[in-house]
């Protein structure tokens, strides 16, 4: 067990990436007690309407869609911690901004509005740097155990941010939550300046002069000349879209179903980190890139279990059905991730994982809308299962295009336990 442990958190023995992961930890908690917050006084201040859910998501991401990729461009040009540094002082700024909105009651919905749609331009400019920047404080042989523990720490966070939002939000309003999301952004700002330069592994980089060349077209032609970066890609893009909206869909599930409060709310998020955790954990112990084999796998599992969560007609069967729905998630979304990470050259990862991020994030502006129509409209369980649905068929789509690619062969072994295996060309 010592040994195993050992293994699953090596990545930590790092200094600078030790730093990196307790300052994320510390920010993550207050933006995931934000988040609840901020759907709950959506709710509030709009009268229960999905719709004005889905905007706020919508205006959240849609400067993901619009800069994320010219961010990428600044992370193969210039210092990406000293990038971190300058968002994270934006992000700071922000959130006191709306913590003292909110602590005085001046609040209206349009400041939350503004308030989403400025969080987006932070993410646009931060998640893909960030993303980028692993690879630069703990070198290629770690990064496969260093991206698993981001995982593991985003969905950490997952866990404790909703469960003490959801009690802090029914013992003192929502008020306190916003200010302890501006205090807690703090963290990753002291822990950056902390960080040893010196110990940053940079020698895999182009030298500064070509990456002054760096343009954002050339890192989509690299992926488009690479199928096998491009399939977890556009996979990602669809489940993005369709399914992971459940910020939108648990909240409006929560108060519209099954009338609970804000702490019932909590726990049905917890219920997918608890889970999220898991498949995070699970992915630590890996040592190379991901098969795509195991990338379809996990995405058709994510699929299935999201489609279960909006056919459930009870609560405490939601709550069950989270667990399995966020470790496929979490497995699918970290096991794409490495795939991509660990098959992009180094010139090229700023730029790739800034699309990899449009992907992932971006096309929530497309579904965000919809799915809070269709929660309005038909139901908050139908939002979810229809999502579902849609990413079981491009799941399903997908492996058969791969199958028939590859000459490869999906075999059912029921005995000593029923399991689905892949047999490679002339292996039969």
């Amino acid at each position: 067990m010592q040994a195993k442990l050992s293994t699953m958190f090596q990545s930590l023995r790092v200094r600078n990436y030790r730093l990196f992961a307790t300052g994320q930890l510390i920010k993550l908690i207050g933006v995931w007690m934000m988040y609840i917050a901020q759907d709950w006084l959506v709710l509030d201040l709009s009268g229960n309407s999905a719709t004005a859910l889905g905007v706020v998501t919508a205006l959240q991401f849609t400067p993901v869609l619009l800069l994320t990729l010219i961010s990428g461009r600044l992370a193969d040009r210039y210092d990406k911690r000293m990038l971190l540094f300058v968002a994270n002082i934006f992000w700071t700024v922000l959130a006191l901004a709306m913590s003292l909105l909110v602590v005085t009651g001046l609040v209206q919905l349009w400041h939350v509005f503004a308030f989403a749609a400025l969080l987006g331009v932070f993410n646009a400019v931060e998640t893909p740097v960030r993303q980028a920047f692993v690879s630069e404080l703990v070198g290629m042989p770690l990064l496969p155990n260093a991206l698993s523990l981001n995982a593991a720490t985003f969905n950490s966070a997952r866990i404790l941010g909703p469960a003490v939002a959801g009690l802090a939000i029914a013992a003192f309003d929502v008020g306190p939550v916003f200010l302890i999301t501006a205090f807690s952004s703090i963290a990753p700002l002291v822990n950056v300046v902390r960080m040893r330069t010196d110990e940053l592994y940079r020698k895999d980089l182009p030298p500064a002069g070509e990456r002054d060349q760096a343009k954002v077209v050339d890192g989509l032609r690299y992926v488009a000349r690479r199928p096998d970066i491009l399939l977890p890609m556009a996979l990602m893009s669809v489940v993005g879209m369709t399914l992971f909206n459940f910020q939108l869909t648990l909240a409006a599930l929560a108060k519209t179903v099954f009338k609970t409060g804000a702490a019932s709310f909590g726990l049905f998020t917890t219920a997918l980190a608890v889970g999220a955790l898991v498949g995070a954990l699970a992915g630590t112990g890996r040592r190379s890139r991901p098969t795509v084999w195991l990338v379809l796998g996990a995405a058709v599992g994510c699929a299935s279990f999201g489609t279960l969560v909006g056919l459930a007609g009870s609560y405490w069967l939601v709550v069950a059905l989270l667990l399995p729905t966020g470790f496929f998630m979490v497995f699918f979304a970290q096991a794409a991730n490495q795939r991509v990470q660990l098959g992009v050259d180094a010139a090229f990862r700023g730029r790739v994982m800034a699309l990899w991020v449009l992907v992932f994030l971006g096309t929530n502006p497309v579904g965000a809308p919809i799915i809070g129509w269709v929660a309005e409209t038909f139901g908050a369980g139908a939002s979810i299962w229809i999502g579902g649905l849609i990413s079981l068929a491009a799941a399903l789509l997908a492996l058969t295009w791969q199958l028939r690619r590859s000459g490869a062969r999906l075999r059912l072994r029921v005995l000593p336990m029923p399991r689905f295996y892949v047999v490679s060309p002339g292996a039969e």
